[in-house]
């Protein structure tokens, strides 16, 4: 909740704890409390080290304060995109999501080490970046969606290997592990257990075989994209639900995987149930199971003949990142696509969109993510148009916004740290020239971040895409990353 006041009593009281650790002073800005739509106008925010120690009114600024004079901009907490899968090197994602204000990412997979060790510099504070919540190696079932020349995942297929690839992954840094579409119930019950008894949790995909109510009531913490999730809603559920578990394919035929989950969703989507749906979306609200619709990526897999990189952000990425979205979309997306089905999904993208403002009519917890890494997505950038398509969808902007700011604070236990403007919170904040309550793709202008009290200015800002732009031009050198979504539902 924004709020005047201070970590102790009173403002002075505050400046007196603070000694002499730097003070900066957001004055004359308007701040956003995302939670209820409030604005506060003409307030000062002040931040010393990675807090903030006060927000309001004709709050002084101290002697010797760096004041930042922001009269007329707007202030909200920072973004955070809840599903992405980062691209090259240190030198490209961390700088690409800063300079959109997202302060926050979960990395929904761990195919390379590098990840881990993105995320213990930035916490340790010798790489610059978002907080980032890491995934472990994808878990799926034997054979498994993906191509092991495209993506090197786990691959279980009894209780043993499932548990002891929960065992691997926590040894490997995993924050939380990272379930997949082909997963079998038995190994799948595994992993549930097996994470609680070593203290992770668990996201991912609705497996094909399991039930949503089981996996929501089995605690699994997240859903990543609307597959699964559409088909529990159908008055024909035990029918469709019967067709995807006499869905077969090759190791890594994703494609095949496609082409027999399409006409099985159509079914789903032409049986939607009002009923099914108010007992659905309650059990996930009454469990705190949040859903991430990533409709960004739901538009390019519904609609691969009517999408494209935007020319505006395409500087952002390299030849290799743009080389591999190319051969996705040709290969995993559109091959095989009979005259029939490409008509279908372009109606499935209107019924994706109709069911995400059902999940919000049905106050379904939501986290904002994109599938970043996935055509044709930059990192960063995707998040807003995520934002801008929830809104079509149906949300509120201010609904939107919660997605990607207090509800991520939720999900990650944070909220006494992240998701609003408010004194004792990390200061990870983004300014704005205009009102994104009013607009959400104002969301887009940004003019200031700040990442854990370090504040990026504008000219800061340029500097970040420029070394991006540059970086993406430079030959390939060291350890980087793929082009780490590859595949519709990463």
């Amino acid at each position: 909740m924004v709020a005047g006041g201070s970590f102790a009593s009173s403002p002075v009281a505050a400046l007196a704890a603070v000694g002499t650790t730097r003070i900066t002073a957001l004055t004359g800005v308007t701040v956003i409390d995302v939670a209820t739509g409030h604005r506060a106008k003409h307030q000062t925010v002040l931040i010393s080290g990675d807090r903030i120690i006060g927000v309001g009114r004709n709050l002084p600024v101290p002697r010797g304060a760096t004041e930042l004079d922001l009269t007329g901009k707007f202030v909200i907490p920072g973004l955070a995109d809840m599903h992405v899968h980062s691209l090259g090197d240190e030198h490209v994602s961390p700088p690409l999501y800063l300079a959109n204000g997202l302060t926050t990412v979960r990395e929904m997979a761990a195919p390379d080490p590098v990840l881990y060790e993105w995320r213990d510099r930035i916490d340790a504070g010798t790489l610059l970046g978002p907080r980032m919540v890491v995934a472990s190696q994808i878990i799926d079932g034997d054979p498994t969606l993906w191509d092991p020349n495209l993506l090197h995942v786990l691959v279980v297929n009894d209780e043993a290997s499932a548990r002891a690839a929960v065992r691997q992954v926590k040894a490997e840094g995993a924050d939380f592990v990272k379930v997949y579409s082909r997963l079998g119930p038995t190994a799948y019950r595994a992993i549930l257990d097996e994470a609680r008894r070593n203290g992770l949790t668990v996201h991912g995909h609705g497996p094909d075989q399991v039930s949503i109510q089981q996996v929501s009531n089995g605690g699994q913490r997240s859903i990543e994209h609307i597959h699964a999730l559409a088909l529990s809603v159908s008055s024909r559920e035990a029918e469709v639900r019967r067709m995807q578990r006499a869905i077969t394919i090759a190791t890594g035929d994703y494609n095949g995987w496609f082409r027999q989950v399409h006409p099985i969703e159509w079914i789903a989507a032409n049986s939607f149930s009002r009923s099914r749906a108010a007992d659905v979306f309650g059990l996930l609200r009454r469990n705190r199971t949040r859903v991430t619709p990533t409709l960004t990526i739901h538009n390019v897999l519904d609609r691969p003949d009517y999408t494209s990189l935007d020319p505006a952000t395409s500087k952002y990425l390299s030849a290799d990142s743009i080389g591999t979205y190319e051969y996705v979309l040709a290969n995993l997306y559109s091959a095989n696509r009979p005259p029939e089905e490409i008509a279908r999904q372009q109606q499935m993208w209107e019924y994706h969109q109709r069911f995400v403002r059902e999940l919000f009519a049905h106050d379904v917890p939501i986290l904002a993510g994109t599938d970043t890494g996935t055509p044709w997505m930059v990192p960063g950038f995707a998040l807003h148009q995520e934002l801008e398509l929830l809104v079509g969808a149906g949300a509120t902007p201010r609904q939107a916004l919660y997605a990607a700011t207090v509800e991520p604070a939720r999900f990650l236990g944070m909220s006494d740290d992240l998701g609003s403007v408010a004194p004792r919170k990390i200061a990870d904040l983004v300014v704005l020239d205009a009102d994104p309550l009013t607009d959400i793709r104002n969301t887009r202008r940004i003019h200031t971040v700040v990442t854990r009290g370090r504040v990026i200015t504008p000219q800061a800002r340029r500097r970040m895409l420029a070394g991006v732009e540059a970086a993406v031009q430079a030959p390939p050198a060291g350890r980087a990353l793929a082009a780490g979504g590859c595949c519709g539902g990463h």
